[in-house]
């Protein structure tokens, strides 16, 4: 027995996503089915709406949300109908290599094949984005893709840590492992490098130079611990980065920015021994070129990180107790909430620069 659900679907590249009732099988024995409170808008999110990575077509996309757990597969028993979980696309094994090495966003293990549980009114599939689809009114998510939270943290908030937090902490702690007292320029100040510039300053960097296009983001910076602020539009970026630090440059460089000129640019500010990580994910195709000379006499790295590197099942949890604290900051990257009907304002208002993260709420989510 399927499950109506109202889903915002892509059915053109570049084209205003739908909204439709879609019907959604239960999930298998492996699975998990969420009802949707929050689903946080990431620009990954935007590039498969415009094609830049491909994909099927139809498809409900969607991967950063928190809901409540409606039913569990055959196979569970340690997650309860009730729960408050964060999704996220992070679907792991837990027996692989990379799992054991507490590294499972880059999981190589299988985990078990499932159709789509998405079909519309005709009975033809409809595509579950990134094994997630929560850009909808329920999802049903492999159990390896959900961390159950404490159900007094608001959903909204809670979203946030399912992509934009781990990826952009993540960066910092993990990929990074940034050292305390050094210096740290982050590239881009959107949701992704506003908390790679918290999460550097959560590990105890001494200088954050947060850089940007845009002086409304730059200033959001300061917020999340920024300790200085370079527009690269209107300032000579590695002139900055030389005076700032008395000509030392940068220990790490976080390009949070998915383009080729920052990331070419980056290898540029570091000091000897330095990191470069990159975060931002072009589009398929984009081609970048370093100095490989200077690399290798400066002893310097460079590194990707996908998703921070993360385990969800140790970071969301970590990065709960510090928001709970008060030393991980969630509720200012909110910009506005939306109703899913509105969706593609959402959509607008992230595409122009305008917001750092708009969140779909549903009418009868607990916030």
């Amino acid at each position: 027995m399927t499950t109506p659900v109202k889903a915002a679907v892509c059915r053109e590249f570049g084209k205003p996503l739908t909204i439709e009732t879609l019907h959604l099988a239960p999930p298998a024995p492996h699975q998990i089915q969420v009802r949707i409170a929050a689903s946080a808008l990431c620009h990954s999110d935007i590039h498969f709406f415009d094609g830049a990575w491909g994909g099927r077509l139809p498809a409900v996309w969607g991967h950063e949300a928190a809901g409540i757990v409606e039913a569990i597969g055959d196979e569970i028993d340690d997650v309860t109908v009730g729960d408050h979980v964060v999704l996220t696309l992070i679907q792991s094994c837990g027996a692989c290599r990379n799992c054991l090495a507490d590294v499972s966003v880059a999981c190589t293990g299988d985990r078990p094949a499932a159709p789509s549980p998405l079909t519309d009114d005709e009975g033809n599939p409809v595509a579950h984005g990134l094994g997630t689809a929560c850009f909808a009114e329920r999802a049903v998510v492999d159990r390896s893709q959900a961390v159950v939270i404490d159900p007094t943290v608001p959903m909204g908030p809670a979203s946030l840590l399912a992509c934009g937090v781990i990826t952009g902490v993540g960066a910092a702690r993990n990929a990074a492992q940034v050292a305390a007292g050094s210096t740290v320029v982050v590239i881009g100040t959107g949701g992704v490098g506003l908390n790679a510039v918290q999460g550097s300053r959560l590990a105890g960097a001494d200088r954050i130079i947060a850089v940007d296009l845009s002086d409304d983001k730059l200033a959001k910076a300061r917020e999340f611990g920024a300790t200085e602020i370079v527009n690269s539009r209107t300032e000579d970026l590695a002139g900055r980065v030389r005076e700032l630090t008395n000509g030392a440059m940068a220990d790490y460089v976080l390009v949070t920015v998915g383009a080729q000129q920052p990331i070419e640019q980056a290898p540029t500010l570091l000091a000897a021994n330095g990191t470069v990580v990159i975060v931002g994910m072009p589009a398929s195709g984009v081609v970048a070129t370093i100095d490989p000379v200077t690399l290798a006499a400066a002893n310097q790295r460079i590194i990707g990180s996908k998703m921070g590197q993360s385990t969800i099942s140790r970071d969301i949890p970590e990065l709960v107790s510090q928001y709970q604290s008060g030393d991980l900051l969630l509720d200012p990257l909110i910009t506005r909430t939306y109703q899913l009907e509105d969706i593609n304002q959402a959509i607008a208002a992230v595409t122009d620069g305008s917001a750092v993260r708009n969140v779909i709420v549903f009418a009868d989510s607990t916030d």
